[in-house]
């Protein structure tokens, strides 16, 4: 409204001056008090262009306050996306399958002797007819020798079996072995587990497949005089550099075997059970959770905001600036008018 007052009179010069001159002419007949003339217009103008001058450098204050927190929202972006790419998250997800590629489980029986290899299904084992005696092998298994690979100096004997495949049926692989004699306390059969029977069939070098798997994966033992039940469960692990490792988690469960046989008997024999946990493969893998489209899109909208802001307080600066010198013009109009 200031800016459109100023601009009426700018352009209506001669209309505010023959305003002026018929004012001084009817001085002449009425008498004013003194002071009365020219004071209230150009009092209640200022009042006015004060104000507005005070609010524009107050939005001035708040639009640079805004800039400062935008500065700082970029700093704290910044710092954010940096941080979330040196700690990336780890990242679980469960794919469902019907059939498992059959594991390789690798047992070192030592002096102890296969009896028996079953494949059962539905959890159904039948009570054992002979207990303790050779029974039937019906498992796909492949005997190695190779060398220990932390000592490269001791010879290891491994018999690898085929393990279970249909998880639907709940298959289970029933193994039992026998011992005659032992010089220990305790007796246990260390066994091993890794990914793929097929890929150790069809390895052309089965010693270094053997210490290459033994140098990577866990082994366990399970005991004389007890039914060991294993149940699987496989973690594959995506690595930084696209590579893939796999490994098992096991739940193991220990019944007791009561042994019926006639005579006292001094051997001592092993059962043991794999089955499979659950159809669900369990991935691992670390992601970044940092997003860099989304950090320039905040970047470019906080820019943005910046821009806008210093081009709004250029502006109010300049407005200001004219608002000023049209009251100092009118003002020295005004003075030399009344002189």
């Amino acid at each position: 409204q200031l800016s459109e007052d100023v601009e009426r009179v700018s352009e209506n010069p001669t209309e505010e001056r023959e305003g002026e001159m018929e004012v001084h002419e009817d001085s002449s007949s009425v008498i004013l008090p003194d002071g009365e003339l020219g004071t209230t217009t150009p009092s209640l103008r200022f009042s006015k262009t004060c104000l507005k001058n005070v609010f524009s450098v107050i939005l001035l204050f708040i639009y640079l306050l805004l800039m400062a927190v935008a500065v700082f929202l970029v700093y704290q972006t910044i710092s954010d996306f940096r941080e979330k790419l040196k700690h990336p998250v780890m990242s679980v997800t469960y794919k469902e399958v019907s059939l498992y590629d059959a594991p390789g489980i690798a047992f070192y029986p030592g002096k102890a002797r296969l009896l028996s290899c079953k494949h059962h299904y539905y959890d159904h084992i039948p009570p054992l007819i002979n207990p303790g005696q050779p029974g039937d092998i019906e498992c796909t298994t492949q005997r190695i020798n190779y060398t220990d690979p932390f000592t490269n100096q001791t010879m290891k004997y491994a018999l690898v079996v085929q393990g279970p495949r249909d998880v639907k049926k709940r298959e289970l692989v029933f193994l039992q072995f026998h011992l005659n004699e032992t010089d220990q306390d305790f007796s246990a059969i260390d066994y091993l587990l890794f990914s793929s029977f097929q890929e150790f069939v069809s390895s052309p070098e089965k010693a270094k497949f053997m210490k290459d798997c033994e140098s990577s994966y866990s082994g366990w033992k399970f005991s004389a005089g007890f039914r060991t039940w294993v149940k699987m469960s496989l973690v594959k692990t995506k690595e930084e550099d696209g590579s893939e490792t796999v490994e098992f988690k096991q739940e193991t469960s220990v019944v007791n075997y009561i042994d019926q046989r006639t005579k006292p008997r001094s051997d001592q024999l092993f059962f043991v059970v794999f089955e499979w946990k659950d159809p669900l493969i369990q991935t691992v893998q670390d992601i970044i959770t940092a997003n860099p489209w989304n950090m320039i899109a905040l970047l470019c909208g906080i820019f943005l905001a910046l821009f806008k802001a210093a081009d709004f307080a250029k502006l109010s600066v300049k407005w200001m600036i004219k608002i000023r010198r049209r009251h100092l013009k009118r003002t020295r109009q005004v003075t030399n008018h009344i002189s």
